[in-house]
């Protein structure tokens, strides 16, 4: 298992599936009450894909956040407190919830570096969570979708991969992926010897397909819940 040492400031990833389409109108809703909430340093909701990539394919009763925090008893206030968890246990029909310690990154959010900080040390064994983010470029859209069905497939043949689910936070060109590996070495198995991502990547450097891009690696240390009906780290 892979120990860490935490650093104040941490993570979480929260994915809440609703009964119905209607729980969109949550995106409008919540976002005021997300403001407010005290220790949030940076957080993002997304909707999210039907595939374990990003896709074209929405799932519109299925909606995640991802959020920064000052401190760990922030994120406890928040989930004790706050009007938008309390819709999560009152309402969702399934939710899953995790803290994670940021261990390395490089990129941006929307000209911002949420994770600018600290990094943990860690042993390097145990699970990995895994968020990846790009705002892609107009004029390559078409070619980014196009290659997005081989990629959704090796994600879904991976044996080291836990779980992975496509998001965005603006229809098409604003994407990401939240994923849970079973170590370092499984993630380094898809990134690099996986050749359907390995030459998608290339074709990402060689013709400049993002104007931003994320990519950041955490250790998931603490988790509640279910994810299509299973906890994933369990």
């Amino acid at each position: 298992m892979m120990t860490a040492t935490r650093t104040s400031t941490i993570a979480s990833f929260h994915l809440v599936r609703y009964n119905s389409a209607r729980a969109m109108r949550h995106m409008a809703f919540d976002r005021p009450l997300l403001r407010s909430a005290d220790g949030l340093l940076f957080w993002r909701l997304l909707g999210t894909g039907r595939g374990r990539a990003m896709s074209l394919g929405a799932d519109l009763r299925r909606w995640a956040l991802f959020a920064f925090w000052r401190a760990e008893s922030d994120l406890e206030a928040f989930l004790r407190a706050s009007p938008v968890a309390a819709r999560w246990r009152t309402e969702a029909a399934e939710s899953w919830h995790v803290r994670l310690i940021p261990v390395s990154w490089h990129g941006s959010w929307s000209g911002r570096e949420p994770l600018a900080g600290p990094i943990a040390r860690h042993d390097g064994e145990g699970s990995v969570a895994v968020l990846t983010r790009a705002s892609i470029r107009p004029r390559r859209l078409v070619a980014f979708y196009r290659s997005v069905p081989p990629v959704d497939e090796l994600l879904r043949r991976q044996d080291g991969c836990l779980a992975s689910v496509g998001m965005g936070e603006w229809p098409l060109a604003r994407q990401a992926t939240f994923s849970l590996w079973r170590d370092r070495e499984a993630v380094r198995a898809f990134a690099y010897r996986g050749e359907a991502h390995r030459r998608v990547i290339e074709r990402v450097r060689a013709h400049d397909w993002y104007a931003e891009e994320l990519f950041a690696r955490f250790v998931p240390y603490r988790s509640e819940g279910a994810w299509d009906g299973v906890d994933p780290l369990r």
